[in-house]
């Protein structure tokens, strides 16, 4: 079994890419979004804008190209798991309205978080 830790990496990595997705055109003519399992189709385009900027990746991180219903890129999975990873975080705050993680709080632009607080820089010598 996949350690929490571990889970929260991988699947943030495809909530960036399924987010990336979010700043492609919605199919012109009406057509509704397809293959939506977590997100709702009023809230996939925003969704896609807050993952693309969160994890510094574009739609082709977890889409393929030209067929963005296509779970055939394993990161797409990923991406649902973390935004459903998302959504419970936010749910558990005395104010479930309010987006209070996104996966820039994790991810912070990069497509893979820090995990732990990168080394301390040895300290600045004293001048006399």
């Amino acid at each position: 079994m996949m350690a929490p830790m571990r889970w929260i990496l991988t699947s943030s990595l495809c909530l960036a890419a399924l987010l990336a997705v979010s700043a492609a055109p919605l199919p012109q003519g009406g057509g509704a979004p397809k293959n939506l399992k977590v997100l709702k189709p009023d809230d996939l385009r925003a969704a896609m804008r807050k993952a693309t900027v969160g994890l510094g990746v574009r739609c082709d991180a977890c889409h393929i190209d030209g067929d963005r219903a296509s779970d055939e890129n394993p990161k797409k999975v990923i991406a649902r798991h973390m935004f459903e990873l998302v959504r419970d975080v936010n749910s558990r705050f005395p104010d479930p309205a309010k987006e209070h993680v996104t996966c820039y709080t994790c991810h912070r632009g990069t497509l893979e978080p820090l995990t732990a607080p990168p080394p301390a820089a040895a300290p600045a010598e004293k001048k006399q």
